[in-house]
C-alpha cells in the first residue's frame, strides 16, 4: 500500500480522514465478520488504496465503491487488474462525495462494508441508510468513540443523535475493536466494528424528517427537560408539555433517555 501510495505520490490528508488499511489479517477480519457471500454485492465508501477492496472481491459476487478522491478513483481499476486480474469485471468504482451521491448504480448492494472517514462517518452512515433499502447488513469500522455512540442505546452518556437516527433505519452492535497500527498513517485513536441490521422504522404517521427534527431539538441541549428542549417546535413550554403527555412520554424527561419510537411519538404530535 505504501508503495503504491508513492507511486501515486499521495500523501493522506486529515481533511478527507484518510488512514488507509495496509494489514492482511485485518482486511480478512472485516470481511468474515460482514459475513460475505457469494452472492453479495457490496457497497464500499472510500476504498482508498484499495486493501479491503481485494478482500472484498476475494469473496463478493460484486463490489460498487464510491470514491471521492479523484487520483485514488482513478488508480483502483489498476490495481485490481495488477492484483487480482480476474475480479476486474465484478468492481464498479463511482468517483463521488458519498454525502452528494443519489444513485449506487446496478446491481442493488446487498451489503455495506467500509471504512468510514472519521470527520464525516455519521453523516455518510445515515444518508446511505436514507437511499437505499436494498442493503440490509452491514459492518462499517469508525473511530472507537464513534462507534460506542451509533451502539448506544437510552440511558447510556453516550446515547445521542447519531445512536437515534441510525435506530430509525436498524440495530447497531458492536463486532470489535482494532488498534491504530493496522492503519497508515497511524491515527492516534483506536477504531470500532459496528454491525448493522436493517429493520423496518417504527410505525408512525410522522415522515422521517419531523422525527428527525424532533431527535435534533432533544439533544440540542441535552440536559434540558423535553418540555424545555422541544418548546421552540411547538411554539412553548406548555405547549410541549400537552403534545409530550399526548404521546405518552413525561415532559420532565429527558432526551437520552427516550427510545425511538417515543421520538415518533412525539413527532406525531407536531403542528401541521
Amino acid at each position: 500500500m505504501r508503495e503504491l501510495a508513492g507511486r501515486l505520490g499521495l500523501r493522506p490528508t486529515k481533511q478527507r480522514g484518510q488512514n488507509f488499511v495496509i494489514d492482511a489479517n485485518t482486511v480478512r477480519r472485516i470481511v468474515t465478520a460482514a459475513g460475505v457471500g457469494a452472492d453479495d454485492v457490496v457497497l464500499e465508501i472510500g476504498p482508498g488504496l484499495g486493501s479491503l477492496t481485494l478482500g472484498l472481491l476475494d469473496v463478493a459476487r460484486h463490489v460498487t465503491a464510491i470514491e471521492i478522491d479523484p487520483l485514488l478513483a482513478g488508480a483502483l481499476p489498476q490495481t485490481v487488474r495488477d492484483r487480482a486480474p480476474d475480479a476486474l469485471d465484478r468492481l464498479s468504482v463511482v468517483e463521488a462525495d458519498a454525502l452528494q451521491v443519489d444513485d449506487l448504480g446496478d446491481p442493488e448492494p446487498t451489503l455495506l462494508v467500509a471504512n468510514l472517514p472519521y470527520n464525516v462517518a455519521v453523516p455518510v452512515l445515515i444518508h446511505i441508510l436514507a437511499l437505499s433499502e436494498h442493503w440490509r447488513r452491514g459492518l462499517v469500522m469508525v473511530q472507537l468513540e464513534v462507534a460506542e455512540r451509533l451502539c448506544a442505546t437510552p440511558g447510556s452518556k453516550v446515547y445521542g443523535v447519531p445512536s437515534a437516527k441510525v435506530a430509525w433505519y436498524a440495530s447497531a452492535t458492536k463486532a470489535g475493536v482494532v488498534g491504530p497500527r493496522v492503519f497508515w498513517p497511524v491515527p492516534n485513536v483506536d477504531s470500532g466494528l459496528v454491525a448493522l441490521e436493517r429493520r423496518e422504522p417504527p410505525q408512525t404517521t410522522a415522515s422521517r424528517a419531523q422525527v428527525f427534527s424532533v431527535i435534533d431539538a432533544a439533544f440540542n441541549q441535552r440536559r434540558k427537560m423535553m418540555r424545555a428542549a422541544l418548546a421552540g417546535l411547538f411554539g412553548s413550554s406548555a405547549a410541549a408539555s400537552a403534545a409530550l403527555e399526548a404521546a405518552g412520554v413525561d415532559p420532565t424527561a429527558r432526551g437520552e433517555t427516550l427510545e425511538i419510537t417515543q421520538f415518533a411519538r412525539i413527532a406525531e404530535q407536531l403542528p401541521g
